[in-house]
């Protein structure tokens, strides 16, 4: 069916239960960002592939809401689905529960599928409509019409070792129970896929480049229950949940166990999902709060920043191979923008312990740079040559660590002003990675600093300047983010996150560069402790887009010294017309 023709349905389906509105959230029953094949409703009902959105229809309309990183890619792929695009965050878009109430009739009714909401939108929900008069259901709808939506994965869950993880799962579990005792919780709840798999030391791959598995864990003050397909688990992982006194339960229980929950105060996520409250409600207290493993989790250990630096050596190796490559090679011979992705994933899985991608290559050929997060499919991509300007965002998961980078570069001739507004990108990073800060500040207060030199020429970027990062983990991790958005947040040590300005020219072309930074403590004065970054990518940047007047001394030499401890931690791992390529490359500026 095309995107028209299941909306079609769908509509059917909501005639049939007397719904005026259907909420179609991208989301799945851990509230994931990246999604098990068998919950991307959103995707499959409009034909919109993003990570970030949802969907209304009503009986005559249906509208996308997304946010900035998306606009150019949604009005693509919504194109002949009927479905609108409604650009978040953009003055004049209303709201979504505004426009419901505005489009359907007074006593009306609006559904949701609960297992897929989560509770902090449900009551959002409930408190708007129910001012007017609207009533908010659960009638998963899509179930009627997705039949061939697929089953979840029978791949194997497997032990993260402790040499890795820097901390054991007893210890993990031991620290979480302090934090319930802490807010007088007795029981917790946890849903979400990647905190699942940080508190038990397992990993696994049911989503496609995040290597999470399906679980639940409910923690009590004496038992850790653990709810996933059990013939999914390795021998190993299988023996460190008995030897952490972890319980193992099949996945399907858990919605049966939430029902024995008798007279406990239970601490969940606002982001669980909302059929997770529904089975407690009657007979529990809540304290709504954020899982306290979230934080731990962010708070990354020496450990596992050792393992962030070895996979950054290794990383950066492929990298440089893949450039010297890529560089040498468009123009002579035949590729498109897909095949290069798929190159690259070849030079990383040469590297130890290369489990996969940490998500999709982002390979971007001249105008489709432009699109943030464009996605290039095997047939009909665009063919690469010796001329203009690309951008390449990808990542690997190694069994140490996770790495993110972007860098945009000419494969042939490109404007003055590609390459002023390339330099000004890199300024924003430069300046972002040199910066310190004060105990308590947080990410929105340093977002500003890499977008200043675009906004002094009146230009500017639709989406965050950086996302946590995880550790052999999620490449998106929160609670930490550097953005416009207020997040009330700290900045912490140890804790990991992408710095990626960057400028679109809808068109054109667009231009991104990235690293990743880590926290860390560098002084203390009379005024306070103060933090820095650590830059913890190896990757040079091409000077032949570098607009030197435009950067400061102080810029000039934080990127001549950031080539030269490129080359300290790459060039023994190279040889030959490649080695020699890049010495020239991280030469001073």
């Amino acid at each position: 069916m095309t995107s028209k023709e299941k909306v079609a349905a769908l509509r059917e389906e909501m005639q049939k239960n007397n719904v005026d509105a259907f909420i179609v959230y991208s989301a799945d029953p851990h509230m994931s960002e990246y999604l098990p094949e068998e919950w991307q409703e959103r995707s499959w009902l409009s034909g919109f592939l993003g990570s970030a959105g949802f969907v209304v229809i009503t009986k005559d309309k249906g509208g996308l809401w997304t946010d900035g990183r998306y606009f150019t890619q949604a009005a693509l792929e919504l194109e002949g689905s009927g479905i609108d695009l409604f650009k978040d965050g953009m003055e004049g878009t209303p709201n979504y529960i505004d426009w419901i109430i505005s489009e359907i009739p007074a006593n009306g009714k609006v559904a949701v599928n609960a297992v897929a909401t989560s509770h902090a939108n449900w009551e959002l929900l409930s408190q708007k409509l129910n001012s007017k008069n609207i009533t908010i259901v659960d009638l998963p709808l899509l179930k009627e019409i997705w039949k061939d939506r697929g089953t979840p994965s029978e791949n194997p869950i497997f032990v993260h070792p402790v040499k890795w993880a820097g901390k054991s799962v007893t210890d993990k579990i031991s620290a979480i129970r302090q934090k319930m005792e802490d807010q007088e919780a007795t029981v917790h709840i946890i849903s979400s896929l990647d905190d699942v798999a940080w508190t038990l030391n397992l990993r696994g791959s049911d989503v496609q480049s995040n290597p999470v598995f399906l679980g639940y864990i409910i923690i009590t003050k004496n038992d850790a229950i653990f709810f996933t397909g059990l013939e999914k688990l390795e021998v190993e992982a299988r023996k460190q949940m008995d030897d952490s006194f972890v319980k193992m339960m099949p996945y399907e229980e858990f919605y049966n166990h939430l029902n024995t929950v008798k007279n406990e105060t239970v601490l969940v996520s606002p982001n669980g999902n909302q059929s997770i409250y529904e089975a407690l409600k009657s007979s529990n207290q809540f304290i709504k709060a954020p899982v306290p493993g979230n934080l731990m989790k962010a708070q990354k250990n020496e450990t596992e920043l050792e393992g962030f630096r070895k996979v950054m050596v290794r990383d950066g190796v492929a990298m440089v191979k893949f450039l010297y490559w890529l560089r040498h090679t468009a123009g002579k011979e035949a590729m498109t923008e897909f095949s290069i992705g798929e190159k690259l994933r070849g030079f990383r899985a040469e590297g130890e312990n290369f489990v996969g991608e940490s998500f999709g290559s982002i390979v971007g050929y001249k105008d489709n740079g432009a699109i943030m997060h464009y996605s290039a499919k095997s047939e009909g991509s665009k063919e690469v040559t010796n001329d203009s300007s690309i951008l390449v965002d990808s990542g690997g998961q190694y069994l140490e660590g996770t790495t993110d980078i972007t860098r945009t570069f000419s494969l042939g001739t490109v404007s003055d002003d590609f390459k002023r507004n390339s330099t000004l990108v890199l300024q924003g990073l430069i300046r972002l990675s040199m910066v310190k800060f004060p105990k308590g500040t947080k990410g929105v207060h340093l977002d500003a600093i890499a977008r200043l030199p675009l906004w002094m020429e009146g230009k500017d970027f639709n989406h965050g300047t950086g996302h946590g990062v995880g550790s052999f983990m999620n490449v998106h991790e929160g609670p930490q983010n550097i953005r416009k958005d207020l997040n009330p947040q700290d900045l912490l040590v140890g804790m990991v996150c992408s710095n990626e300005p960057g400028y679109y020219l809808e068109g054109d072309y667009g231009i991104r560069h990235e690293n990743l930074i880590a926290v860390k403590e560098a002084e203390t004065t009379i005024h306070g402790t103060f933090y820095e970054f650590e830059t913890l990518t190896f990757c040079p940047f091409f000077k032949d887009t570098i607009v030197k007047e435009i950067l400061s001394e102080q810029e000039i030499a934080w990127l001549n010294k950031y080539h030269q401890t490129c080359e300290e931690k790459i060039s023994p791992f190279l040889e030959g017309d490649v080695k020699e390529w890049f010495l020239q490359l991280v030469s001073s500026l």
